[in-house]
């Protein structure tokens, strides 16, 4: 989960994104003591790499060659350090956390043993392993629960204040904003590409695109007659409020605007991350299958719209349209449903209608 790995490289239009400046400037000093007391003494050599989430305390009774690995977490920042120690010497544990050895011995045979002192909280049942049933919902190997939860909030918080100053500047201008999302081939730039032509007459337009590469899909924005920012996110799998607010720097946005942010196609990460939108709409395509809600809860929880795509498809489709409103509803009873075809247009009027009444709402606000 990117809350906790903190992935990806992000550029605007080329420029890259410093983790530390949007709208201001941090600097950090960070100064690491690692101490380890080992005394080994052994009739065989190990190789050991050892996994540490916290410190601890080690005395060995045999002759090891080590390599720790340390994570610490500042903000968003995970700082690694290997550590290489030759030692002769004798062992006694005292730790919290998760080890993983790997020993590899003279005589005959290896051995792999997993020690993991914090639990995975893993739920297993009769052909299934769920890694999600601890504090965290998330595994990652070498992280307590606690630790992960602690990394989390340290980069949901930083990411939810820039997410505020967004939405206040957008605010300031009475500009209404959008956070598409979806998986990869559900068809937004399409619906986007419909939606502006046809509203282009309405309303000033502006349009931010993020995808790990390229800059087909603003390519295709401009050229219904808009501005549009293309943002790659590199490894990264989700726009962050960081990343749209440089965006938003780039752009010359008109008061009374509609803005609208199309999201890196995924159906995990962005469901967790506030851009400084008025609504996330999750579109879903007739292709994709009824069950995507259940299979993906956080994204049509954190949803005020689903736009049901494809619509136009449906004839050749074994696809039950009511299973998959019930199916979205189970997870999010308040969640507005528009079934809709941005091919055939089907639809469109009835989502358009959905955007005007809630942008003139911000711009009477403004």
């Amino acid at each position: 989960m990117c809350t906790v790995c903190g992935c990806g490289q992000a550029s605007v239009e080329g420029k890259a994104v410093g983790e530390h400046d949007h709208h201001h400037h941090h600097h950090h000093d960070h100064d690491h003591d690692h101490d380890h007391d080992h005394d080994h003494d052994h009739d065989h050599g190990h190789d050991h790499d050892h996994v540490h989430d916290a410190d601890h305390a080690h005395e060995h009774d045999h002759g090891h060659v080590h390599t720790h690995a340390h994570a610490h977490a500042h903000g968003e920042e995970v700082h690694s350090h290997d550590h290489d120690h030759g030692h002769d010497h004798g062992h006694g544990h005292d730790h919290g956390h998760d080890h993983v050895h790997t020993h590899d011995h003279d005589h005959d045979h290896d051995h792999d043993h997993v020690q993991d002192h914090d639990h995975d909280h893993v739920v297993v049942a009769e052909g299934s392993r769920h890694y999600g049933g601890g504090i965290a919902g998330v595994h990652v190997p070498g992280l307590s629960q606690d630790r992960i939860v602690k990394i989390e909030r340290d980069i949901l918080s930083k990411n939810d204040r820039l997410a505020r100053d967004n939405r206040r500047a957008l605010a300031e201008k009475g500009i209404f904003a959008l956070n598409f999302v979806s998986s990869p081939g559900s068809g937004k730039t399409t619906l986007l590409c419909r939606a502006i032509t046809d509203l282009k007459t309405r309303f000033a337009i502006s349009v931010i695109e993020g995808d790990q590469q390229t800059s087909n899909d603003a390519d295709r924005i401009r050229a219904t007659g808009v501005p549009a920012i293309q943002v790659n996110t590199g490894k990264g799998c989700h726009l962050d409020a960081s990343m749209v607010g440089h965006a938003l720097g780039d752009l010359d946005l008109a008061e009374n605007s509609l803005l609208f942010i199309e999201n890196v196609g995924n159906l995990v990460c962005p469901a967790a991350f506030d851009l400084g939108e008025a609504h996330k709409v999750a579109v879903l395509s007739v292709t994709e299958g009824e069950d995507k809600p259940l299979k993906y809860p956080d994204m049509f929880a954190a949803a005020d719209l689903m736009l049901l795509n494809k619509s136009d498809l449906l004839p050749h489709l074994d696809f039950d349209v009511a299973a998959c409103i019930e199916a979205a509803r189970k997870v999010n009873p308040r969640l507005e449903v528009i079934t809709l075809s941005a091919r055939s247009g089907e639809g469109m009027e009835a989502f358009y209608a959905w955007v005007e009444t809630r942008a003139k709402l911000a711009a009477r606000a403004h």
